[in-house]
């Protein structure tokens, strides 16, 4: 009985045990987002780039105001003055470059007529050389509509051919002085390349750059992929297609409060998958690329998604900075800011009355020693 009476407490003290190891359960140390973006100090320049947005007007519900006054770019006539002043800025803020938009004149002649006169009036207004331009070919349902995963381009010779003339209409603008190079070579930057639908991307891609090599330009290509996709799913759109992969900004559109509350990590986290991915196997290049502020309520007033707002310190976006550095090339130190001027989202980084400077000081002191 003595010996019974030993074997059972023995169990009870071991039951308890196991008992209270269960209830203490996993804790908030244990998240993988549960670590705070360090400041990374800048021992060399990155290269930053900004997207400039062209737009028809100013919604009534925007708020700020840029310093320069409210311009307009109507065909892409932008208001007197106001690209140079905007050139102005960019080199305050330490940018190397912007990017402007480019479509098909063969699909989209009017828009491609726009994008072509504000690029005129960058490189007019740019004529000290203070900054470089690069241009983003906008490959969209709209100009290519019909193209889809059962029907693809090669199917169509009509818009193939379209496709690669669109590319040799740019080569006198990848051959100007003040062109932005990667590595030497003129970078150009294809917008929704993920809805490039083809049964062989990595023959289109050896086309385009033989023809554009036949053209004298050997390019620097850089696809985008739609914004939270895992890096795995458009693997037959980038494998061995382009040189680098950039995301639409995650810090824009935000309509999921679990990456709301902690933005930087969750951004940190799947960069630094994304990048290794796209490394080993894509073996292309990751850009990451950050919004100053987003605003749903400019286009949509009764938006209950997550805003992303401007501070007075601009402290999230300072965070996002840092989450950029610590995901950028190490070949190439690319960067890119989405955007220079979108102010119907509010992801503007130029000047407004009510911050000033704050964000083009904040991406000098960021990203150049």
């Amino acid at each position: 009985m003595k010996r019974f009476n030993i074997f059972y407490i023995a169990a009870v003290v071991l039951l308890f045990g196991a008992c209270k190891k269960d209830l203490s359960g996993p804790s908030v140390d244990d998240n993988i987002l549960n670590y705070d973006i360090k400041e990374i100090p800048v021992t060399q320049d990155y290269v930053v780039g900004a997207f400039y947005t062209s737009f028809g007007g100013w919604n009534a519900n925007i708020k700020e105001v840029p310093v320069v006054g409210t311009y307009s770019m109507p065909n892409g006539v932008i208001t007197a003055g106001v690209m140079g002043k905007h050139i102005d800025y960019a080199v305050k803020a330490g940018l190397n470059y912007f990017a402007f938009s480019f479509r098909s004149p063969n699909r989209d002649a009017n828009n491609y007529k726009s994008d072509s006169t504000l690029v005129r009036a960058f490189i007019n207004a740019n004529g000290e050389g203070k900054m470089k331009f690069a241009l983003t070919y906008n490959f969209n349902t709209n100009t290519f509509g019909g193209i889809s995963a059962t029907n693809p381009i090669e199917k169509d010779k009509l818009r193939m051919g379209q496709f690669y003339e669109d590319f040799h209409r740019i080569i006198p603008y990848l051959k100007d002085p003040n062109y932005m190079l990667v590595d030497g070579k003129p970078i150009v930057y294809i917008m929704n390349a993920q809805t490039l639908f083809s049964d062989n991307n990595k023959a289109i891609y050896d086309s385009l750059r033989g023809l554009m090599k036949g053209w004298g330009v050997t390019p620097y290509l850089v696809g985008m992929q739609d914004r939270w996709t895992p890096p795995a799913r458009y693997e037959l759109r980038f494998k061995d297609c382009v040189d680098a992969i950039y995301h639409q900004s995650l810090s824009s559109q935000i309509n999921n409060w679990d990456r709301w509350y902690l933005l930087p990590q969750t951004i940190d986290q799947n960069w630094k998958y994304s990048k290794d991915y796209f490394e080993k196997n894509f073996r292309a290049d990751y850009i990451p690329n950050i919004t100053p502020a987003y605003s749903w309520k400019i286009n949509t007033p009764t938006s209950t998604n997550p805003e992303y707002p401007r501070s007075d310190s601009g402290a999230l976006f300072s965070k996002l900075c840092n989450v950029a550095k610590m995901n950028a090339s190490s070949k190439t130190r690319l960067i890119m800011i989405d955007s220079w001027n979108n102010w119907v989202e509010d992801m503007q980084l130029e000047p407004s009355a009510s911050y000033g400077e704050l964000y083009l000081n904040i991406v000098r002191k960021q990203f150049k020693k």
